[in-house]
């Protein structure tokens, strides 16, 4: 099954406009179900609009987006995907296990299932025993693991994810990264995943899709076969040969 696809996709902001922008051009990507997709590229080529078009938080001003083999806009009233950004966005005044609630609650699902699930997704990220804190009294390690157990919450089948691991050390990167490989594994949740780190990208992918500078284009989808996904994997000689491949993509 798939899980995303976009045909002929092209986005124009201000159009007809003496600012017009064009920041993406014909582009073409299909994501299988349970697949791990990073898309990289320089910055402003267009990888958080891309994102944004899948999850209908914008429209294309050509082509088409499908999610599950629904419509973009209907997969989002839908809810057929998760969400999480680069600041984990948590509302302050409420505790985690109702920040995970949230989604939930938009979906008038019972308070005790409610309840449950959110129990259920932080015991998944590793944080049951945080569901009565407040985000401020979190990491941002561990508030990163909050917004992926709400985007998670309601069993979506795809989760997007727009560089949630930017802003951590590389020791925290590294631990959540790792962590977010066991839950896809776990829920059999496809992702697509934006991203400025060649060796993130390579390390969680099953295929890293280069971009160009904008407009933005499809220049290379590069398939990742690693022999493990752990520590060990990152001293691989197939990781670093990847890690070659997708230099050498972004450069050409």
């Amino acid at each position: 099954m798939t899980a995303v696809s976009l045909a002929g996709v092209s986005k124009v902001f201000n159009q007809g406009r003496a600012d017009e922008v064009t920041a993406l051009s014909d582009v073409d990507l299909t994501v299988d179900s349970g697949q791990f997709v990073s898309l990289i590229g320089p910055s402003g080529c267009g990888k958080s609009t891309l994102l944004r078009l899948i999850a209908d938080l914008i429209e294309p001003t050509a082509g088409t987006v499908a999610v599950a083999g629904k419509p973009a806009g209907q997969a989002r009233r839908e809810q057929e995907y998760g969400i999480a950004f680069q600041q984990a966005g948590l509302f302050e005044w409420r505790t985690v296990r109702r920040n995970v609630e949230l989604p939930l609650e938009l979906r008038k699902i019972p308070r005790q299932r409610r309840r449950e699930r959110a129990e259920e997704m932080l015991t998944l990220v590793g944080l049951s025993d945080f569901g009565g804190h407040y985000p401020a009294q979190l990491s941002g390690g561990m508030q990163q693991r909050v917004a992926i157990a709400r985007a998670l919450a309601v069993h979506p089948p795809l989760l997007l994810m727009d560089e949630p691991f930017g802003a951590l050390d590389e020791m925290t990167r590294e631990r959540l990264q790792h962590e977010l490989l066991q839950i896809c594994a776990k829920t059999g949740t496809s992702t697509v995943f934006v991203t400025h780190s060649i060796s993130e990208a390579v390390f969680l992918s099953d295929q890293v899709v280069v971009m160009s500078a904008r407009p933005g284009r499809i220049t290379a989808r590069i398939d990742i076969d690693l022999p493990s996904r752990d520590e060990s994997a990152r001293q691989s000689p197939a990781y670093f040969d990847a890690i070659t491949a997708v230099r050498k993509a972004l450069r050409s």
